[in-house]
């Protein structure tokens, strides 16, 4: 079950945490809608290359990483997504595009986008399309240590009208 081994990391560490179960989705859009969260506030985990090596991008819903900005940000020579068949092994506990932002647990750096540091929590996928965790922000940086940076782009949930 892929969420045992988030909780078993999250209860290692007495972090507290929330469990959100919703029906099947597979988009963040749809995650949101069903779970009844905004979409800035639920972080999606995107799988990049940066100069070859697979690293972990997270955003809000409701924005996409921007490649231009985290390759500026990253001083890479090259910043490209992954596809699913270069990254799937290395999830073999989750359900492909369900990855919990947790780099550390996959051997990966994590890149989140600066916005979510402005919230006390923080929600993401537990590795199925089924299941959200929530936990505080200052847990997520202290147990993941992400580079927080401005790597999204699209419209920001704090600009909507």
């Amino acid at each position: 079950m892929p969420l045992e081994k988030l909780k078993e990391f999250l209860d290692s560490r007495n972090v507290r945490y929330a469990i959100i179960s919703h029906s099947l989705a597979y988009t963040a859009a749809e995650i949101a809608a069903l779970a009844h969260i905004p979409g800035k506030e639920l972080a999606k985990t995107v799988i990049v290359k940066i100069d070859s090596a697979l690293a972990m991008a997270v955003v809000s819903a409701s924005q996409h990483v921007d490649l231009k900005f985290l390759k500026a940000m990253t001083a890479a020579k090259a910043v490209d997504l992954a596809t699913e068949d270069e990254f799937k092994e290395k999830f073999s506990d989750c359900e492909v595009g369900a990855m919990p932002p947790f780099g550390n647990l996959y051997g990966m750096p994590v890149f989140a986008d600066e916005s979510l540091s402005r919230d006390k929590e923080i929600l993401f996928n537990a590795g199925s399309h089924r299941e959200l965790v929530r936990i505080a922000w200052v847990d997520f940086e202290k147990l993941v240590q992400p580079r927080v940076m401005r790597i999204a782009s699209g419209k920001r949930a704090d600009e909507a009208a």
